[in-house]
């Protein structure tokens, strides 16, 4: 399927729907994030349920939308970040500079 966008009132969800999130999509879901942000969004969950593994462009496409919103005073969140991807986050530290969650209503709950 690609991304999907879910509204929560000031909570905007970008759902990965995604065996595998590489090169090959980055550039479409960085259109859409930045147009997001662009846009007004503050407060983003990135849902990684569906996704088995994202690439280091992929993963470098969310540091600088970390990035981005922090500088507009937003907020990003990463939830359902899976096993082969959970080590990709650690091995590169990135586990400690992204709010992550296990599901969905806990990162919604985070922003309240």
């Amino acid at each position: 399927m690609g991304f999907l966008q879910e509204e929560h009132g000031s909570i905007l969800v970008e759902v990965i729907d995604l065996d595998r999130a590489t090169l090959l999509d980055v550039e479409e879901f960085k259109k859409i994030l930045f147009e997001d942000i662009q846009t007004g969004w503050r407060k983003i969950i990135i849902d990684l349920t569906e996704c088995k593994f994202i690439d280091s462009t992929f993963l470098g496409t969310i540091v600088i939308a970390l990035k981005k919103i922090t500088e507009l005073g937003g907020k990003l969140r990463l939830v359902g970040i899976q096993p082969e991807t959970q080590i990709m986050f650690q091995l590169t530290n990135m586990n400690r500079i992204f709010k992550i969650f296990e599901n969905r209503e806990d990162a919604l709950q985070s922003f309240m």
